[in-house]
């Protein structure tokens, strides 16, 4: 909904709902971390885009099929509306996605973290230049101190946080995934049923990280090896079923029924949870 309308009934279900999300969100530091440490034992000398597009395009793709059996029928129902906004929300989390992990090569992973959650204060900022409205000091303060926990959380080394190409790149990701926020929140979409908008934004994701792969990919045999260690596929599994289809139904369904101010601040939780897991789960 936007952002000057009355908060809705379900909106305490809402937030709840949207934590839930960012603990699936969470367990995806970690999974990835180690399904890609399979994949270079597997395949020693892989480059950094074909290991980030194999740890994309089979989580996605399994997410994909997955709604469409669950769905079925009902993805035929599919209007241009839902097609539309499907089809921004692929294009600005790919995109984040992609400048996320190029970034990563470039800077440390503290300072990726931190500088991703600047939507926390982009979006408040963006709505208030574009409605012509100061959000109020007490949006500011908690951006502030959301921003100020990440940074401690990830051991934020300040002397390290220069403009470089890491810095910038995982910036700019930052923008995309506001812009991805903000397209829940346009009231255009409100009436959009949120499995079917999920579904083609999980297809859209899937052809692009494909491509991603077919382009990085140094042969078939490289692209089939993961398959062969139940590991690897234990942990697509989780990433395809908990991390995405689950997180992302969540998202899709619930962010309508707050504002993207408040979803930007919620959406902070992900690397505390992360955090987390990192701590709980075997090395």
């Amino acid at each position: 909904m936007p952002a000057s309308a009355t908060r809705h009934p379900q909106h305490t279900r809402a937030l709840l709902m949207l934590l839930l999300a960012n603990l699936c969100w969470g367990l995806s530091f970690p999974t990835i971390k180690a399904a890609a440490l399979v994949q270079t034992a597997l395949l020693p000398g892989s480059g950094n885009w074909f290991i980030t597009a194999m740890l994309l395009a089979p989580r996605f793709l399994l997410a994909t099929a997955l709604l469409l059996l669950w769905q079925g029928r009902a993805l035929g129902r599919t209007t241009r509306g839902e097609l539309r906004q499907g089809l921004e929300l692929a294009l600005f989390a790919a995109a984040g996605m992609v400048f996320q992990t190029d970034g990563l090569q470039f800077t440390e992973a503290s300072t990726s973290a931190f500088l991703t959650q600047l939507y926390a204060i982009l979006i408040p900022a963006w709505l208030a230049l574009r409605l012509r409205r100061h959000p109020g000091l007490r949006i500011w303060l908690c951006g502030g101190l959301v921003l100020a926990g990440v940074a401690i959380l990830g051991h934020l080394d300040w002397r390290a946080l220069t403009l470089g190409r890491g810095e910038v790149e995982t910036l700019v990701c930052s923008v995309f995934f506001m812009g991805q926020i903000l397209c829940l929140d346009r009231p255009e979409f409100a009436g959009n049923d949120p499995l079917r908008v999920t579904f083609v934004t999980f297809a859209v994701q899937t052809v692009l990280y494909a491509a991603l792969l077919a382009g990085t990919a140094p042969d078939l045999a490289a692209v089939l090896a993961p398959l062969t260690s139940p590991a690897w596929l234990g942990l697509m599994a989780a990433l395809g079923t908990i991390c995405t289809l689950g997180a992302y139904i969540l998202m899709n369904t619930w962010q309508p029924r707050i504002t993207a101010t408040e979803a930007g601040l919620i959406y902070c939780f992900e690397p505390i949870f992360g955090s987390l897991f990192a701590l709980a789960l075997p090395a």
